[in-house]
């Protein structure tokens, strides 16, 4: 009998373009051979790096967003940064000299660049439930086209983890094969662009415990 995996911390982002009237969501898909959602169409995301913690950003999280992801909410803000450049070649980011960058980041260095999570909206979490080969407590980040540093549709620089990269017409979203957790997120995210208003409680599906459980956060 094999013991249970481990719920690792997980960020990712729900990266939009475009107006309330049609806006984009960029989402890939992940490879046939995956070990966790093979073939699914998903945001850009994954675990939380020991590293992401020494992360020094250029501009925090909003105040509002930091206080409902609990403790160290700039590590958590970090990994879903440098996931979206790993998997997209998309830098959130602001200048300024970044003389001696964390092992992993000196791309950013280059540009002239360090991590910026000003634009970053915390907007949903979800835990993994039991039973699957990996388990992520993920917090799911929107933010809009207009905060990447650089051409957003340049997707020249992703990396060969999501295939077939892409900005897709939200209304359009749900005819791949998504995650559940991915639909009700992108239903979540409808929501507020169809409504912008100031961050309220955040969604959360909570599978950590033998019963799951539906709360919102804040």
């Amino acid at each position: 009998m094999t013991d249970a995996p481990a719920i690792r911390d997980a960020a990712t982002v729900v990266l939009v373009r475009g107006g309330p009237a049609a806006p984009e969501v960029l989402m890939g898909q992940r490879g046939a051979g995956a070990a966790f959602m093979p073939s699914k169409f998903v945001f850009p995301g994954g675990a939380v790096d020991a590293g992401d913690a020494a992360v020094p950003l250029a501009a925090p999280l909003p105040a509002a967003c930091a206080a409902r992801l609990g403790p160290a909410p700039d590590r958590l803000a970090a990994a879903a940064i440098r996931e979206l450049w790993e998997e997209t070649g998309l830098m959130l980011g602001a200048p300024g000299p970044w003389p001696d960058p964390p092992a992993g980041w000196e791309g950013f260095a280059a540009r002239g660049l360090r991590p910026a999570a000003r634009g970053l909206r915390f907007v949903f979490r979800a835990i993994t439930p039991p039973g699957r080969t990996r388990r992520f407590d993920a917090r799911f980040f929107l933010t809009r086209a207009e905060d990447v540093a650089g051409d957003a549709a340049d997707l020249s620089g992703a990396s060969d983890e999501l295939q077939h990269l892409q900005w897709v017409p939200l209304a359009e979203a749900r005819r791949f094969d998504l995650p559940f957790i991915t639909a009700i997120v992108l239903a979540e995210v409808g929501e507020i662009l169809r409504s912008p208003a100031p961050p309220g409680p955040v969604p959360f599906f909570d599978n950590a415990g033998a019963v799951p459980a539906f709360r919102r956060i804040g």
